[in-house]
């Protein structure tokens, strides 16, 4: 899903100077469940509104539940 120097650089952004593999792991791992499950929303939202096509508004909502 994301690469190990993605999760460096959203440490590096939140303004962390060193982080270890082992909390890019972590966090790639939290991150997943969580796209995951807002995906899902997105994905009922969709098809509750008669589409087989995940909209931008789509996961908006999701994000908001």
């Amino acid at each position: 899903m994301f690469a190990l120097h993605t999760m460096k650089r959203i440490f590096r952004a939140a303004g962390a100077k060193r982080v270890t593999v082992g909390a890019c792991e972590v966090l790639r791992a939290y991150l997943k469940e969580e796209c995951e499950e807002i995906l899902l929303r997105a994905l009922d939202l969709s098809r509750h509104a008669g589409r087989v096509t995940i909209a931008r508004e789509d996961i908006k909502l999701a994000v908001k539940r």
